[in-house]
């Protein structure tokens, strides 16, 4: 399986997107070699600007940014953006309803061997819940490609959660389009589903192709927009098995699976396992190691799936 750099992807669309509007301005707090944004500023050194450790002002002058007509990608690891920043994008940014992309990296505990401190879990919670912001987590590479120039087509605000490791390649550039609010069905099962975000997509689908072998045939589900949600497609699934698994590198509570629950229990009754964080700090350690020690690897969620599943 080929994996690659969902930052790099992250680069390489910015670029383009440089290359073409003059408006397109990028703000880092003093990360951006590890973001990859220092790229854009290697090539667009007018339009990039380092904020250095101070998160809750570059949101600030992202804002700024964007009331002056410019069209804002700001970056910081997702503990950061999300956290020490959140009043600075609750007030000025997504009040005001302005057109500020805030691009995360290191979101989960992939993060690894930076621990707990820097593993930020909650993210998707903080995000998700603030009224005109926007939230998606790509799947691999080429998605963040896609999701990139996406949100730059559309105004106002905008919560991409990218990973520090390497993911593993889902798709071809030219076989797939992300859709806001859309979700792509990535393999076709007759006793169930799994809606799953980030490196779990992949980690989901490893674990159906083994849990087929016991005779759990499951659908897989690609559902980067968290917010907002492919609802048309949740209920498809939820009235046709009358359950659903979500599996997310994200605390359980307030979460992906939160969201989709918020919305099916007021429409169908449904039963929801949610794969995910379970109300704990991260550690220290490889990524592999921790994916695994969460139960967040195929492996734990063939487990998991195994030991649920309502006979």
């Amino acid at each position: 399986m080929v994996k690659e750099s969902l930052r790099e992807a992250y680069a390489r669309a910015l670029i383009s997107l440089g290359e073409k509007d003059e408006r397109v301005v990028v703000l880092d707090a003093d990360l951006s070699t590890s973001t990859k944004t220092a790229k854009f500023g290697e090539n667009f050194p007018e339009r990039f600007f380092n904020i250095g450790i101070s998160e809750q002002n570059m949101m600030g002058v992202a804002s700024g940014f964007a009331l002056s007509g410019n069209i804002v990608f700001a970056s910081s690891f997702a503990v950061f953006a999300s956290g020490r920043a959140w009043d600075q994008v609750r007030q000025s940014i997504c009040y005001n309803e302005v057109n500020v992309k805030i691009v995360a990296t290191h979101g989960g505990i992939t993060v690894g061997e930076d621990g707990a401190t820097h593993q930020s879990n909650e993210d998707i919670a903080l995000m998700r819940v603030l009224p005109n912001m926007r939230v998606v987590v790509p799947a691999d590479s080429i998605e963040t490609e896609q999701v990139i120039k996406k949100v730059y087509e559309k105004e106002g605000p905008f919560y991409v959660r990218l990973s520090r490791e390497n993911f593993p390649v889902l798709y071809k550039d030219s076989d797939y389009k992300f859709e806001l609010g859309k979700y792509d069905v990535l393999r076709e099962g007759k006793d169930g589903v799994i809606f799953a975000i980030g490196r779990e997509v992949y980690e989901s689908l490893v674990a159906a192709e083994e849990l087929e072998k016991d005779g759990i045939s499951l659908t897989v589900v690609n559902s980067s927009s968290v917010k907002p949600l492919d609802k048309e497609l949740i209920y498809k699934y939820a009235k046709k098995f009358g359950k659903i698994i979500v599996a997310e590198e994200h605390q359980k509570t307030a979460g992906f699976g939160s969201a989709i629950a918020e919305f099916i229990t007021e429409e169908l009754p449904v039963i929801i396992k949610k794969i995910g964080v379970d109300n704990i700090f991260g550690l220290s350690g490889k990524a592999s190691d921790l994916l695994k020690h969460f139960k967040l690897d195929s492996e734990g969620i063939y487990n998991t799936i195994k030991e649920w599943y309502p006979k």
